[in-house]
């Protein structure tokens, strides 16, 4: 597992980032599902089958996060089965990959409902006895949310027909689709219904490509004065920043640490552009038959300094 897969495994696996996260992809940023109220799954789905040779083969997926979560709204309970799936890259096979988990998942759900009725002997018909599922049984409804974390747009498919080639048009409503729930930065309008600290992820995701509006975010977004570690750490990673984290501290005002680095290398700059005019006015004394000596004190460097580079 790469260094990003883990990172992004481990911090959308917390339950208030993961309830913030769905709370904006499903219900537009209204907190609807709370994270007292989540549950982790087991990420491992197992799907098994009859081959041709009768011989029993098993399909083995392991998903990034899959949670259980129980709602309550508009006066009802409901539970749904949410898994997040993190791209640090453009995946350009994502409909295939979430709909496979998906239709395991569903098939899990029969399969443990086929045994539950095996056990307590309560089938009754030879229809329910075919697919050990009776016409009372009901499936809990799964969504797989893809999260991308990288920096450019988005360009690959976000449904399974935009992987197809041409197909005659009268035959597209007896083809079934699959959209995916993408959530991708670079296409985020309104950063104020997340509640956490993945907002700040977001948008340094979302204005990465750009130091000036970079700048721009940082200075006029407060919340960036208060950072949690593992937020500054994930925006290290996947936006490629190099902000400084103390080790002592669990909260980096990056406001002030994007300040000090811009200075920093401002300074650098500055040392690399004294160093190069030095190296152009050793070359030019030294034509003009000046000592290594009197370089040296010319260009306010140790004469061993330039000799190398008059040597080079």
């Amino acid at each position: 597992m790469s260094a990003k897969d883990s990172m992004a495994k481990e911090y959308f696996a917390d339950n208030a980032r993961f309830a913030d996260l769905c709370n904006n992809i499903l219900y537009g940023g209204r907190e609807v599902i709370l994270p007292e109220n989540l549950k982790e799954r087991d990420t491992t789905e197992v799907l098994t089958a009859l081959g041709l040779d009768k011989k029993t083969i098993a399909v083995q997926k392991l998903r990034d996060i899959f949670k259980n979560a129980s709602i309550k709204y508009t006066g009802k309970s409901y539970v749904i089965l949410i898994g997040v799936e993190n791209q640090s890259d453009i995946h350009y096979s994502i409909p295939v990959k979430n709909m496979f988990y998906d239709v395991m998942a569903y098939g899990n759900q029969v399969k443990e409902t086929a045994k539950k009725h095996r056990r307590e002997k309560d089938i009754a018909t030879s229809d329910e006895f075919l697919s050990g599922f009776t016409k009372e049984d009901k499936l809990i409804p799964v969504i797989t949310i893809t999260v991308y974390l990288g920096t450019k747009e988005w360009d690959g498919p976000r449904r399974l027909s935009d992987m197809f080639g041409d197909v005659d048009e009268e035959l597209l409503p007896f083809i079934p689709d699959y959209r995916i729930n993408l959530l991708a930065p670079r296409e985020i309008t309104d950063f104020t219904g997340f509640r956490t600290s993945i907002r700040q992820l977001f948008e340094v995701l979302q204005n990465a490509y750009d130091k000036e509006k970079m700048q721009e975010v940082l200075q006029n977004d407060e919340k960036f004065s208060k950072v949690d570690r593992e937020t500054v750490e994930a925006i290290n990673l996947f936006a490629g920043t190099d902000i400084d984290i103390d080790e002592k501290e669990e909260v980096i005002d990056m406001c002030k640490a994007w300040e000090e680095q811009k200075n920093e290398g401002r300074e650098l700059g500055r040392e690399e552009g004294r160093i190069r005019q030095a190296k152009v006015t050793a070359l030019k004394l030294q034509k003009k038959g000046h000592s290594i000596e009197d370089i040296a004190e010319c260009v306010d460097f140790d004469e061993e300094t330039v000799k190398k580079w008059l040597v080079s």
